[in-house]
């Protein structure tokens, strides 16, 4: 399986990522430990000189590592034909036991390489580079994890053999069976739904505020730290929907609530936009979230409010997306979940 084509592009881009991060931590520790502008000494002048390279190297390094989550998905759903007992992704991630370690690792990966790329956009913002050691300790937070995603991502390509019997969705996202999937498939479908759309009208409400504040020039600190949190609560509550309710109306059966199942041309490829605007919206109303607050700093007075309202501004426009989406496939479904 190492020689499918989009497996041997998942394990260049966790090559490169991996080498990336080993060559910048380093750096970054000298940066967290050293940085003082104030100082004219030759260490701080090579700091200075290197921050703006090693910056846009880990920046190209990241970005790949937030779009290789979709790669991988894709990945695991087109080998879903070649594997034994395999009738989607999840089957292929089921199919040996790092697959679904692999996954968690790499949404959280996106998400912390979303927040990393705003921070550094925004402290290039500033004339004094004033989240230097902010996001250089994250970048060493960050490496870790990488190198322990690419390490599972490998043992679960190279372990998966088409003789290999694996579970099929149903039997992983069943009422009946045990484990997290089947207690979240198993929510009653009223309150996942309830959930589901007034963490979403909350995560809008905010997003909107935070553009209409921070775009006129605004303090926007506690309504990014709120944004910041209701985007991870609406995030959780939408994948928790995607499973409990939403998945049922486009499959139109009351028994079947796979979320990866969504990627099949059978049903229209909806879960790509699904899911794209999903994770693009909630990582864009983190960057507002984490840029806002930095208003309050002499030199990111400006450029924070602006960073914030944009990327706020884009979250309300997909995430936006994502629930008039999935209010469509409801809509549209022949299934009566209600009387």
């Amino acid at each position: 399986m190492l020689l499918h084509p989009p497996v041997l592009a998942l394990l260049v881009v966790s090559s490169l990522v991996t080498a990336g991060l080993a060559l910048g931590v380093p750096f970054a520790l000298r940066v967290v430990r050293h940085w003082d502008l104030a100082s004219g000494s030759e260490r701080q002048v090579r700091l200075e000189r290197g921050t703006s390279l090693v910056s846009a190297v880990l920046g190209l390094v990241l970005a790949a590592q937030a779009l290789s989550l979709g790669l991988f998905v894709f990945a695991a759903e087109s080998l879903s034909s070649q594997i034994t007992g395999a009738m989607c992704a999840t089957g292929t991630l089921n199919a040996t036991p790092f697959g679904f370690p692999a996954l968690g690792l790499k949404v959280a990966l996106f998400f912390g390489a979303a927040v990393w790329l705003a921070l550094d956009r925004l402290d290039r913002d500033g004339d004094d580079y004033p989240l230097v050691r902010g996001k250089y300790a994250l970048l060493v937070g960050l490496a870790p994890l990488a190198a322990a995603e690419a390490l599972l991502q490998f043992l679960h390509f190279a372990g998966l053999s088409p003789e290999v019997i694996t579970s099929c969705c149903g039997s992983l996202f069943s009422v009946e069976g045990a484990g997290v999937a089947a207690e979240v498939a198993g929510l009653p479908p009223g309150p996942a739904m309830a959930a589901f759309y007034l963490s979403g009208a909350l995560v809008l409400a905010l997003a909107a505020r935070t553009w209409w504040t921070a775009g006129r020039g605004g303090a926007v600190l506690g309504a990014g730290a709120a944004l910041g949190a209701a985007a991870v609560t609406a995030f959780a509550a939408a994948l928790a929907g995607v499973v409990s309710f939403l998945s049922v109306y486009v499959y139109e059966s009351p028994h079947h609530h796979c979320p990866f199942c969504l990627l099949k041309g059978g049903y229209d490829y909806l879960g790509y936009p699904l899911y794209s605007a999903l994770f693009a919206g909630t990582a864009c109303a983190l960057a507002a979230a984490v840029s806002g607050p930095f208003a309050r700093v002499r030199s990111l007075a400006l450029a924070a409010p602006r960073r914030a309202a944009r990327c706020a501004g884009w979250a309300s426009v997909l995430l936006g997306a994502f629930y008039l989406l999935s209010t469509w496939a409801v809509l549209r479904s022949h299934l009566g979940l209600f009387p």
